[in-house]
């Protein structure tokens, strides 16, 4: 048969349709323009298909299961067994609701739905093949692009994703069992969520990091409470050691370490999952012939207000580089729509809050101490420990703390460190204290409900002025 060829036109052509792509999408739909999005495997993008909700789905049923199993002190006496099959039935179906979801509201904002792989002709048009032939492929001529191509799990020397016994973060959130024994290079927030995941699985977990703690770039005293956590869970940690190879033996295989010294290590597993970060996607979209460079680490620059080097042409979401987040891009997704539509928008990264799903749950967002002082502030700090939360007592979970950084001349919250349950939920009420310039004064004469967890961010910016209730001033 011989080749198809169809030819289209759009006022605002956007490639992937993850967080930050479907995103703009609509977003550019709603500003009344044209918009036609490409998708090559499924609408959701990375995040929703095999990153962050399925992780949350596993991260939710195992720590259900573990609390449970863990619930004596409360009277509960219950020993959960864990249906694996099952929980990735559940997981695929929640799955499912969500990419159906993404495809019915761009179908019903307005947006043209392409499958296929994108690439550049020139500065105004793109070829999209819908096979592996390169015989059945769409022509798109566009006036404004939005890149939104993602990213895919760093791949290290000696260990190869095709091999079965090598996992990428991917291949543990699709697996079928539960290794007894699993090797986990890298102590990021990607191998110390799956990490703790496989631990409540059951499995026999050993982390290997080359750096000298987990989580780097997160104070000390936020990571020594997630470590200790995970070291009750019976999480082995070997720090200073980098990942060499991989081979069969009898009963499974070994990872081989190195230190910098040279000094060997093996570590007898059933699987190696590999989590030493991501790598932008942008290969397959052939930017030489729009004259665009991605920087060494194959990102696209942007602007604030997400346009790239050529001013018609944005990148948005992991492409364009850190923080590589959902949420980061979907608000880059939401600045690139509105400057295409000529509307006026722009990216402030300092109201950005992380998470890190770990147990307990990590939350950050703007300034710490030491970088406000880096900035010329001079800083003031509030924390309010779990400890003394009355909700977190009645939970079990008291771990962790909550920390206010304030400008100590007029007061206006900085930023925000938070280890402890429901972390990822309390950041939020920070990020928008930030956002409006508020200071520890408003954000501790706001009246919060009792007994939450959310006190203890009161409590802590009570705490920067010294004048907390339920804590020592000090």
């Amino acid at each position: 048969m011989g080749a198809k060829e169809t030819t289209t036109e759009t006022d605002v052509l956007v490639i992937g349709a993850g967080p930050g792509g479907y995103v703009a999408a609509i977003r550019a739909a709603q500003h009344g323009l044209d918009v036609t999005l490409v998708e090559k495997e499924a609408y959701g993008g990375v995040c929703l298909n095999h990153g962050c909700i399925p992780s949350k789905a596993y991260i939710s049923a195992t720590d259900l299961a573990h609390d449970a199993g863990q619930a004596a002190e409360m009277g509960i006496l219950v020993d959960p067994a864990i249906d694996m099959a099952k929980m990735q039935e559940w997981k695929s179906n929640s799955i499912s609701r969500l990419t159906d979801t993404v495809e019915k509201l761009c179908k019903a904002n307005g947006v043209s739905l392409i499958e296929g792989m994108a690439s550049f002709v020139d500065e105004t048009e793109v070829h999209v093949t819908r096979d592996e032939d390169n015989r059945d492929r769409v022509s798109i001529g566009f006036e404004r692009c939005i890149i939104s191509t993602g990213s895919r799990p760093v791949q290290i020397p000696g260990f190869d994703f095709t091999d079965d016994e090598v996992w990428s973060s991917r291949d543990a959130l699709s697996a079928a069992t539960v290794p007894d024994r699993l090797v986990v290079v890298g102590a990021g927030y990607i191998g110390m969520e799956l990490s703790t995941v496989f631990a409540k699985l059951g499995s026999d977990v050993t982390v290997i990091e080359m750096l000298d703690d987990a989580l780097p770039g997160y104070e000390d005293d936020i990571t020594r409470v997630v470590r200790k956590r995970a070291s009750e869970l019976g999480i082995d940690f070997r720090f200073g050691e980098g990942a060499s190879e991989w081979r069969g033996i009898d009963n499974g295989i070994e990872v081989v370490t190195e230190t910098e010294d040279g000094e060997r290590s093996v570590y007898p597993t059933d699987k190696v999952l590999v989590a030493v970060g991501r790598q932008p996607v942008t290969e397959t979209l052939d930017l030489e012939q729009i004259g665009l460079e991605p920087t060494e680490q194959g990102f696209l620059e942007t602007d604030r207000h997400a346009r790239t080097d050529v001013e018609h042409v944005f990148a948005v979401g992991d492409v364009a580089g850190e923080p590589m987040l959902a949420h980061t891009a979907s608000k880059e997704g939401i600045v690139a729509a509105d400057v295409a539509a000529g509307k006026p928008s722009t990216m402030d990264n300092r109201t950005i809050p992380a998470a890190v799903f770990t147990d307990p749950e990590i939350g950050t967002v703007g300034l710490t101490a030491a970088e406000a002082e880096s900035e010329g502030f001079d800083p003031i700090v509030g924390t309010f420990p779990f400890r003394a939360s009355s909700r977190a007592l009645t939970t079990g979970e008291t771990e962790g703390f909550v920390r206010i950084v304030a400008d100590g001349e007029c007061g206006t919250v900085l930023g925000a460190q938070i280890v402890g349950a429901e972390a990822s939920e309390l950041v939020a009420e920070v990020a928008l204290a930030i956002e409006l310039d508020a200071t520890v004064e408003e954000l501790a004469s706001t009246v919060h409900t009792h007994p939450t967890l959310a006190e203890a961010v009161m409590e802590a910016a009570e705490n920067a002025r010294d004048r907390a209730i339920h804590t020592l001033n000090r």
